[in-house]
Protein backbone atom coordinates (compact mmCIF):
# COMPACT_ATOMS: atom_id res chain seq x y z
CA UNK A 1 0.00 0.00 0.00
CA UNK A 2 2.79 2.38 0.92
CA UNK A 3 4.59 1.49 -2.34
CA UNK A 4 1.52 2.38 -4.46
CA UNK A 5 1.12 5.65 -2.60
CA UNK A 6 4.78 6.51 -3.28
CA UNK A 7 4.48 5.71 -7.01
CA UNK A 8 1.36 7.86 -7.27
CA UNK A 9 3.11 10.69 -5.49
CA UNK A 10 6.10 10.36 -7.84
CA UNK A 11 3.81 10.49 -10.92
CA UNK A 12 2.13 13.61 -9.54
CA UNK A 13 5.48 15.34 -9.08
CA UNK A 14 6.41 14.47 -12.67
CA UNK A 15 3.14 15.88 -14.01
CA UNK A 16 3.54 19.03 -11.93
CA UNK A 17 7.08 19.54 -13.25
CA UNK A 18 5.86 19.08 -16.82
CA UNK A 19 3.19 21.73 -16.32
CA UNK A 20 5.75 24.11 -14.80
CA UNK A 21 8.16 23.52 -17.68
CA UNK A 22 5.45 24.13 -20.27
CA UNK A 23 4.38 27.37 -18.57
CA UNK A 24 7.86 28.85 -18.70
CA UNK A 25 8.47 27.54 -22.23
CA UNK A 26 5.36 29.39 -23.38
CA UNK A 27 6.92 32.54 -21.98
CA UNK A 28 10.09 31.75 -23.97
CA UNK A 29 8.06 31.48 -27.17
CA UNK A 30 6.23 34.72 -26.37
CA UNK A 31 9.54 36.52 -25.88
CA UNK A 32 11.11 34.98 -29.00
CA UNK A 33 8.40 36.41 -31.26
CA UNK A 34 9.64 39.92 -30.45
CA UNK A 35 12.63 39.20 -32.70
CA UNK A 36 10.53 38.21 -35.71
CA UNK A 37 11.85 40.95 -38.01
CA UNK A 38 15.28 41.89 -36.67
CA UNK A 39 16.71 38.51 -35.64
CA UNK A 40 16.82 37.30 -39.26
CA UNK A 41 18.68 35.39 -40.62
CA UNK A 42 19.19 33.97 -37.12
CA UNK A 43 16.31 32.07 -35.49
CA UNK A 44 13.91 33.65 -33.01
CA UNK A 45 14.82 32.54 -29.49
CA UNK A 46 13.50 33.36 -26.03
CA UNK A 47 15.05 32.49 -22.67
CA UNK A 48 13.74 32.55 -19.10
CA UNK A 49 15.71 31.94 -15.88
CA UNK A 50 13.70 30.64 -12.93
CA UNK A 51 14.67 30.22 -9.26
CA UNK A 52 12.61 29.93 -6.10
CA UNK A 53 9.48 29.59 -8.23
CA UNK A 54 9.87 32.99 -9.91
CA UNK A 55 11.46 34.47 -12.99
CA UNK A 56 14.73 36.18 -12.10
CA UNK A 57 15.82 36.89 -15.68
CA UNK A 58 14.51 36.77 -19.23
CA UNK A 59 15.49 37.89 -22.70
CA UNK A 60 15.24 37.23 -26.42
CA UNK A 61 17.45 37.51 -29.49
CA UNK A 62 16.77 41.09 -30.51
CA UNK A 63 18.98 41.55 -33.56
CA UNK A 64 21.36 39.49 -35.69
CA UNK A 65 24.94 40.09 -34.58
CA UNK A 66 23.94 41.10 -31.06
CA UNK A 67 23.52 39.10 -27.86
CA UNK A 68 21.56 35.87 -27.99
CA UNK A 69 18.52 35.21 -25.81
CA UNK A 70 20.54 33.49 -23.07
CA UNK A 71 23.03 36.37 -22.90
CA UNK A 72 20.24 38.92 -22.55
CA UNK A 73 18.45 36.80 -19.94
CA UNK A 74 21.54 36.52 -17.73
CA UNK A 75 22.24 40.24 -18.17
CA UNK A 76 18.75 41.08 -16.90
CA UNK A 77 19.27 39.37 -13.52
CA UNK A 78 19.40 41.78 -10.60
CA UNK A 79 22.56 41.64 -8.48
CA UNK A 80 20.54 40.56 -5.44
CA UNK A 81 19.34 37.46 -7.34
CA UNK A 82 22.71 36.31 -8.71
CA UNK A 83 23.23 34.03 -5.68
CA UNK A 84 20.19 32.02 -6.83
CA UNK A 85 21.81 30.86 -10.07
CA UNK A 86 23.17 27.65 -8.50
CA UNK A 87 19.59 26.45 -7.99
CA UNK A 88 18.15 28.01 -11.15
CA UNK A 89 16.60 26.45 -14.25
CA UNK A 90 17.28 28.04 -17.63
CA UNK A 91 14.44 27.68 -20.13
CA UNK A 92 15.27 28.34 -23.78
CA UNK A 93 13.07 27.75 -26.83
CA UNK A 94 15.99 26.54 -28.98
CA UNK A 95 19.10 24.58 -28.11
CA UNK A 96 21.92 26.90 -26.96
CA UNK A 97 24.61 27.40 -29.59
CA UNK A 98 27.94 25.63 -29.17
CA UNK A 99 30.03 27.40 -31.82
CA UNK A 100 31.75 30.75 -32.22
CA UNK A 101 29.90 32.97 -34.67
CA UNK A 102 29.37 36.70 -34.22
CA UNK A 103 29.00 35.93 -30.50
CA UNK A 104 30.60 33.31 -28.18
CA UNK A 105 28.80 29.97 -27.52
CA UNK A 106 25.79 30.26 -25.23
CA UNK A 107 26.36 26.69 -24.01
CA UNK A 108 29.66 27.83 -22.49
CA UNK A 109 27.97 30.82 -20.87
CA UNK A 110 25.34 28.59 -19.26
CA UNK A 111 28.02 26.20 -17.95
CA UNK A 112 30.02 29.10 -16.51
CA UNK A 113 26.97 30.29 -14.55
CA UNK A 114 26.68 26.90 -12.82
CA UNK A 115 22.91 26.58 -13.08
CA UNK A 116 21.16 23.44 -11.86
CA UNK A 117 19.04 22.58 -14.90
CA UNK A 118 18.42 23.55 -18.54
CA UNK A 119 15.17 22.99 -20.44
CA UNK A 120 15.25 23.25 -24.26
CA UNK A 121 12.21 23.44 -26.49
CA UNK A 122 13.88 21.78 -29.46
CA UNK A 123 17.22 20.86 -31.02
CA UNK A 124 18.79 23.39 -33.40
CA UNK A 125 18.70 22.28 -37.06
CA UNK A 126 21.77 24.37 -37.90
CA UNK A 127 24.63 22.01 -38.77
CA UNK A 128 27.14 23.67 -36.41
CA UNK A 129 24.84 23.04 -33.44
CA UNK A 130 22.51 19.99 -33.82
CA UNK A 131 22.88 18.58 -30.33
CA UNK A 132 26.37 19.87 -29.57
CA UNK A 133 25.12 22.57 -27.21
CA UNK A 134 23.05 20.06 -25.25
CA UNK A 135 25.98 17.64 -25.11
CA UNK A 136 28.36 20.31 -23.82
CA UNK A 137 25.96 21.32 -21.04
CA UNK A 138 25.34 17.70 -20.00
CA UNK A 139 29.07 16.96 -19.95
CA UNK A 140 29.41 19.77 -17.41
CA UNK A 141 27.07 17.84 -15.09
CA UNK A 142 24.01 20.01 -15.65
CA UNK A 143 20.64 18.27 -16.03
CA UNK A 144 19.10 18.91 -19.47
CA UNK A 145 15.50 18.28 -20.56
CA UNK A 146 14.75 18.48 -24.29
CA UNK A 147 11.43 18.60 -26.19
CA UNK A 148 9.16 20.72 -23.99
CA UNK A 149 6.50 22.19 -26.33
CA UNK A 150 8.72 20.91 -29.11
CA UNK A 151 6.15 21.26 -31.89
CA UNK A 152 5.45 24.89 -31.01
CA UNK A 153 9.16 25.69 -30.78
CA UNK A 154 9.90 24.05 -34.14
CA UNK A 155 6.95 25.87 -35.75
CA UNK A 156 8.26 29.20 -34.47
CA UNK A 157 11.42 28.82 -36.57
CA UNK A 158 10.03 26.83 -39.49
CA UNK A 159 11.61 29.20 -42.00
CA UNK A 160 15.05 28.82 -40.43
CA UNK A 161 14.70 25.03 -40.15
CA UNK A 162 13.46 24.52 -43.72
CA UNK A 163 16.29 26.65 -45.06
CA UNK A 164 18.85 24.53 -43.19
CA UNK A 165 17.35 21.09 -43.79
CA UNK A 166 15.88 21.45 -47.31
CA UNK A 167 18.46 23.92 -48.68
CA UNK A 168 15.73 26.18 -50.03
CA UNK A 169 13.51 29.00 -48.77
CA UNK A 170 10.35 28.29 -46.81
CA UNK A 171 7.54 28.78 -49.35
CA UNK A 172 4.13 30.35 -48.66
CA UNK A 173 1.58 30.26 -51.48
CA UNK A 174 -0.92 33.10 -51.12
CA UNK A 175 -3.94 34.09 -53.16
CA UNK A 176 -7.31 35.85 -52.80
CA UNK A 177 -10.46 34.54 -54.45
CA UNK A 178 -14.16 35.34 -54.78
CA UNK A 179 -16.83 33.31 -53.00
CA UNK A 180 -17.31 31.26 -56.17
CA UNK A 181 -13.62 30.61 -56.70
CA UNK A 182 -12.28 33.18 -59.18
CA UNK A 183 -9.11 35.29 -58.96
CA UNK A 184 -10.37 38.10 -61.21
CA UNK A 185 -13.41 39.33 -63.11
CA UNK A 186 -13.35 38.18 -66.75
CA UNK A 187 -9.57 38.50 -66.77
CA UNK A 188 -9.53 41.97 -65.24
CA UNK A 189 -7.94 42.69 -61.87
CA UNK A 190 -10.39 42.62 -58.98
CA UNK A 191 -9.94 44.12 -55.50
CA UNK A 192 -10.77 41.16 -53.25
CA UNK A 193 -8.94 42.05 -50.03
CA UNK A 194 -10.53 44.59 -47.70
CA UNK A 195 -8.68 47.30 -45.78
CA UNK A 196 -7.93 45.05 -42.80
CA UNK A 197 -6.81 41.97 -44.75
CA UNK A 198 -4.61 44.18 -46.93
CA UNK A 199 -2.85 45.28 -43.75
CA UNK A 200 -2.36 41.61 -42.80
CA UNK A 201 -0.86 40.93 -46.23
CA UNK A 202 1.66 43.70 -45.68
CA UNK A 203 2.46 42.30 -42.25
CA UNK A 204 3.20 38.95 -43.90
CA UNK A 205 5.49 40.69 -46.40
CA UNK A 206 7.39 42.40 -43.60
CA UNK A 207 7.98 39.02 -41.96
CA UNK A 208 9.41 37.29 -45.04
CA UNK A 209 12.48 37.76 -47.18
CA UNK A 210 11.19 37.64 -50.76
CA UNK A 211 7.95 37.80 -52.74
CA UNK A 212 7.26 36.44 -56.23
CA UNK A 213 4.70 36.91 -58.99
CA UNK A 214 4.50 35.44 -62.47
CA UNK A 215 5.40 37.36 -65.63
CA UNK A 216 1.75 37.75 -66.71
CA UNK A 217 0.70 39.15 -63.31
CA UNK A 218 3.62 41.58 -63.41
CA UNK A 219 2.80 42.81 -66.91
CA UNK A 220 -0.96 43.08 -66.30
CA UNK A 221 -1.09 44.51 -62.78
CA UNK A 222 2.40 45.94 -62.10
CA UNK A 223 2.11 45.13 -58.37
CA UNK A 224 4.51 47.01 -56.09
CA UNK A 225 4.70 44.11 -53.57
CA UNK A 226 6.01 46.49 -50.90
CA UNK A 227 5.17 47.02 -47.22
CA UNK A 228 2.98 50.12 -46.96
CA UNK A 229 0.32 49.35 -44.36
CA UNK A 230 2.64 47.78 -41.79
CA UNK A 231 6.03 48.51 -40.24
CA UNK A 232 9.17 46.81 -41.46
CA UNK A 233 11.17 46.41 -44.64
CA UNK A 234 9.79 45.29 -47.97
CA UNK A 235 10.69 41.80 -49.23
CA UNK A 236 12.89 41.25 -52.25
CA UNK A 237 10.69 41.49 -55.39
CA UNK A 238 10.90 38.63 -57.90
CA UNK A 239 9.20 37.89 -61.22
CA UNK A 240 9.10 34.26 -62.38
CA UNK A 241 9.97 33.77 -66.03
CA UNK A 242 9.36 30.62 -68.06
CA UNK A 243 13.09 30.70 -68.81
CA UNK A 244 13.98 29.96 -65.18
CA UNK A 245 12.92 26.59 -63.70
CA UNK A 246 11.57 26.88 -60.17
CA UNK A 247 14.22 24.56 -58.63
CA UNK A 248 16.95 26.73 -60.18
CA UNK A 249 15.35 29.90 -58.78
CA UNK A 250 15.09 28.35 -55.32
CA UNK A 251 18.73 27.27 -55.45
CA UNK A 252 19.78 30.83 -56.27
CA UNK A 253 17.71 32.16 -53.40
CA UNK A 254 19.29 29.62 -51.06
CA UNK A 255 22.75 30.76 -52.12
CA UNK A 256 21.65 34.35 -51.48
CA UNK A 257 20.60 33.36 -47.91
CA UNK A 258 16.91 34.03 -48.61
CA UNK A 259 15.08 31.98 -45.97
CA UNK A 260 11.45 32.58 -46.94
CA UNK A 261 9.43 33.25 -50.07
CA UNK A 262 5.82 34.38 -50.57
CA UNK A 263 4.28 33.40 -53.92
CA UNK A 264 1.52 35.84 -54.92
CA UNK A 265 1.50 35.08 -58.64
CA UNK A 266 -1.49 34.04 -60.73
CA UNK A 267 -3.09 30.63 -61.13
CA UNK A 268 -0.42 29.28 -63.48
CA UNK A 269 2.44 30.24 -61.15
CA UNK A 270 0.73 28.70 -58.13
CA UNK A 271 -0.06 25.55 -60.09
CA UNK A 272 3.62 25.18 -61.00
CA UNK A 273 4.70 25.30 -57.36
CA UNK A 274 1.92 22.93 -56.26
CA UNK A 275 2.66 20.36 -58.98
CA UNK A 276 6.35 20.44 -58.07
CA UNK A 277 5.49 19.91 -54.40
CA UNK A 278 7.44 23.06 -53.57
CA UNK A 279 5.34 24.69 -50.87
CA UNK A 280 5.12 24.67 -47.08
CA UNK A 281 2.07 26.80 -46.29
CA UNK A 282 -0.91 28.01 -48.29
CA UNK A 283 -2.88 31.14 -47.34
CA UNK A 284 -6.25 31.61 -49.06
CA UNK A 285 -8.42 34.68 -48.60
CA UNK A 286 -12.05 34.37 -49.72
CA UNK A 287 -14.40 37.33 -50.03
CA UNK A 288 -18.20 37.43 -50.26
CA UNK A 289 -17.97 38.75 -53.83
CA UNK A 290 -19.36 36.70 -56.71
CA UNK A 291 -18.46 37.19 -60.40
CA UNK A 292 -19.85 35.59 -63.56
CA UNK A 293 -16.54 34.37 -64.89
CA UNK A 294 -12.80 34.79 -64.57
CA UNK A 295 -9.57 32.92 -63.87
CA UNK A 296 -10.25 29.95 -61.63
CA UNK A 297 -8.40 29.84 -58.32
CA UNK A 298 -5.73 27.15 -57.89
CA UNK A 299 -6.86 23.72 -56.72
CA UNK A 300 -5.54 22.85 -53.27
CA UNK A 301 -3.14 19.88 -53.20
CA UNK A 302 -4.37 16.67 -51.59
CA UNK A 303 -1.76 16.66 -48.82
CA UNK A 304 -2.98 19.80 -47.03
CA UNK A 305 -4.25 20.14 -43.50
CA UNK A 306 -6.11 23.20 -42.24
CA UNK A 307 -4.46 24.75 -39.21
CA UNK A 308 -6.02 28.20 -38.89
CA UNK A 309 -9.11 30.06 -40.08
CA UNK A 310 -10.06 33.67 -39.27
CA UNK A 311 -12.84 36.03 -40.35
CA UNK A 312 -11.97 39.71 -40.94
CA UNK A 313 -14.76 42.12 -41.92
CA UNK A 314 -16.50 39.44 -43.98
CA UNK A 315 -13.37 38.02 -45.63
CA UNK A 316 -12.16 34.61 -44.47
CA UNK A 317 -8.47 33.77 -44.37
CA UNK A 318 -7.62 30.07 -44.16
CA UNK A 319 -4.10 28.74 -43.57
CA UNK A 320 -3.03 25.27 -44.66
CA UNK A 321 0.18 23.35 -44.16
CA UNK A 322 1.47 20.03 -45.42
CA UNK A 323 0.07 16.94 -43.76
CA UNK A 324 2.48 14.76 -41.82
Amino acid sequence: MEENKWNYHDDTITLMQQQIDERYMRRCIQLAKNGRQNAKPNPMVGAVIVADGRIIGEGYHVRCGEGHAEVNAFASIRKVDEALLRQATVYVSLEPCAHYGKTPPCADLIVSKGVRRVVCGCVDSFAKVQGRGIQRIREAGIEVTVGVLEEECLWLNRRFSTFNTEQRPYIILKWAQTANGFLDNHGHALAISNEFTRMLSHQLRAENDAILVGRMTDEREHPALTVRDWSGGSPRRLVLSHKTPIPELLHRLYEDKVQSLIVEGGAKTHKSFIEAGLWDEIRVETSVQVVDDGTSAPVLPTDVTLYKSELYDGNEIVWYRKRG
